[in-house]
């Protein structure tokens, strides 16, 4: 049986207490009642007819009688099953063609035959029967070929003419202005050419459709002897699969007419009184677990960012400061020698703040270092032509939220190339940054790549560093974390030069990843700094997302990192093995 309406529950204005009380009244009376019934029925036992009964009889839904029976099967005083149903019915949609006593595309047969040869135009039939049927009933009408479209008569004889103007129209198109001529020629043309006719193709057809619709009706449909036909009703949303349980029950071990309250915990009372030689006691069960303690839970991209910085400190790397986000144009890009034209910079791919939208550049930068980029990029020098153009300040000083960590390894390097200016220019200390922190970039949302994300980068500066010393340390890097089979591919970076694309074997997935880039500064990134001819910068830079999602088997980066990540998710993903191994 479908399910009931839910039980009435009392009104919702008086006390808590009360409304609790009377809840647990009500349910303990029908666990009675249930319990005489079973008693008084044939053999003990109530089958899915009459459990039925007992839900229309008291109001009931099928989700409160299962209710009843786990709690009276959990004191011993009966036994049940639950038996799962399913059967198809008529949509609402449905429902009107079988009132109707025609389908669709039968009514659309009807209404072109009573036309005679003429037919009708779609707009005809569009209000004799309503667009809905209509539209449904010609294309299914087409299908069976019923009907046809035919062109009006008196069409054969315009097709080869060109269309005019009457004088009032030619007349009054002329009064309009020169924008407005083209579009008024163009309706009037469309509203001169004849609609075509939907006519009949047959005298008559048998209407499957509605057969089958009031055979499903009555429940006499062979939904298995009939698949292919139900196969196109559930296409054409006329027939829905209902969905309903019944219960079966008998007696318990311990059946009784009444379902009396086990006790938990001996009291003083009971003790005192002698009370508890009467009570039957609820058994302990010691297998049971605890309530979960709450707590924090860290996230798989804390733990993967947690084993990375253990890796760089091992590997003699200094942590960069990487708290803003907020960056200008300048150090971001202009320090990178990337030109200002440079489609990476373009709002479509950069977050640009309007307020403040720039900042002075005498507060965060030397005149003189300054003045060394903009000849950099307009004339070029260290060996380099430049990129020719005109570098304007303005377009320096835009403030937005930094696209990549390469903005702090900028600042770094500027600042190691002011602290080697004040030891006088003789002994370079050679330094090994990292950082990893969030980046942010105006790109479409999708399974592979999101607005804001975390970058780990690398660099290592030092006198006469070359290619090889750059494979070496990424070699290092990945042998730590865990892939140790690393190839390259030469790749572009405005500021590298040159660069690399880095491939790293999974073992897990048994397939090669691109995982990152990576290149030497050029000089004419560092020469402005006031770093000596002599110094090189390697570095390497790559996502913290991509390993997680490989490390934690996530394929979608909208389920790692934002709002539709699963909490459960972070509670129980396991320990990140990274540099444990």
């Amino acid at each position: 049986a479908e399910r009931a309406s839910e039980h009435h529950h009392p009104d919702s204005t008086h006390p808590l207490s009360t409304t609790t009380m009377a809840a647990s009244d009500a349910t303990s009376t029908l666990e009675n009642l249930l319990l005489a019934t079973l008693d008084a029925a044939n053999g003990g036992s109530l089958d899915s007819d009459a459990t039925s009964a007992f839900i229309a009889t008291h109001g009931l839904s099928a989700l409160t009688l299962g209710s009843i029976l786990r709690s009276l099967e959990a004191h011993g005083l009966v036994t049940w099953q639950e038996h799962a149903h399913t059967a198809w019915g008529l949509t609402e949609e449905a429902e009107g063609y079988v009132a109707a006593g025609a389908s669709p595309e039968a009514q659309v047969l009807l209404r072109v035959r009573a036309a005679g040869e003429a037919g009708l135009t779609m707009n005809q039939l569009k209000d004799q029967l309503g667009a809905a049927v209509s539209g449904v009933g010609f294309k299914q009408a087409m299908q069976h070929k019923w009907v046809a479209l035919k062109k009006p008569q008196d069409l054969l004889g315009l097709s080869s003419k060109p269309f005019a103007l009457s004088p009032e129209d030619q007349e009054r198109v002329d009064a309009l202005p020169p924008a407005e001529k083209k579009k008024e020629i163009k309706r009037l043309e469309k509203a001169a050419k004849p609609e075509p006719a939907v006519v009949a193709k047959v005298e008559e057809a048998a209407d499957v459709t509605l057969g089958h619709l009031k055979a499903i009706r009555e429940g006499a449909f062979d939904a298995q002897a009939e698949a292919k036909a139900l196969a196109l009703l559930k296409k054409r949303k006329l027939v829905q699969q209902r969905k309903w349980v019944t219960y079966s029950a008998g007696k318990g071990a311990k059946f009784a007419l009444e379902k009396k309250k086990e006790a938990t915990d001996l009291t003083h009372k009971m003790l005192a009184n002698d009370e508890y030689a009467s009570l039957s006691f609820k058994k302990y069960n010691f297998n049971a677990f605890g309530s979960d303690t709450l707590g924090g839970h860290l996230h798989p991209l804390l733990k993967v960012r947690t084993q990375f910085r253990k890796i760089f400190v091992r590997m003699g790397f200094e942590e960069m400061p990487t708290n803003r986000f907020v960056e200008s144009s300048f150090w971001n890009f202009d320090a990178l020698f990337q030109p200002q034209q440079h489609p990476a910079r373009d709002a479509h791919d950069t977050f640009f703040l309007t307020r403040p939208d720039r900042t002075d550049s005498d507060r965060w930068v030397p005149q003189d270092y300054l003045e060394r980029v903009r000849e950099v990029h307009e004339v070029g020098g260290f060996g380099s032509i430049g990129y020719g153009y005109n570098w304007k300040l303005a377009e320096a000083e835009k403030n937005i939220l930094r696209t990549h960590t390469t903005a702090v390894s900028s600042r770094m390097l500027y600042k190691l190339a002011k602290e080697y200016e004040q030891n006088g220019g003789g002994v370079f200390e050679p330094k090994r940054y990292f950082s990893i922190d969030r980046v942010f970039r105006n790109e479409s949302v999708d399974k592979t790549h999101l607005a804001e994300f975390h970058q780990c980068e690398g660099l290592v500066a030092g006198r006469d560093l070359s290619l090889a010393h750059l494979l070496g340390t990424i070699h290092q890097f990945f042998r730590n974390i865990g892939m140790p089979d690393v190839k390259f591919k030469p790749a572009y970076n405005p500021y590298t030069e040159p660069s690399m694309e880095i491939f790293a074997f999974h073992p897990g997935l048994g397939e090669w990843l691109e995982v990152g880039n990576s290149g030497i500064f050029r000089p004419e990134m560092l020469r402005p700094m006031g770093l000596p001819e002599d110094v090189k910068v390697i570095a390497w830079g790559l996502s913290l997302e991509r390993p997680t999602m490989t490390l934690y088997g996530v394929d979608n980066i909208r389920e790692l990192f934002g709002h539709k990540v699963d909490l459960d998710m972070i509670k129980r993903n396991p320990l990140c093995r990274i540099g444990l191994d």
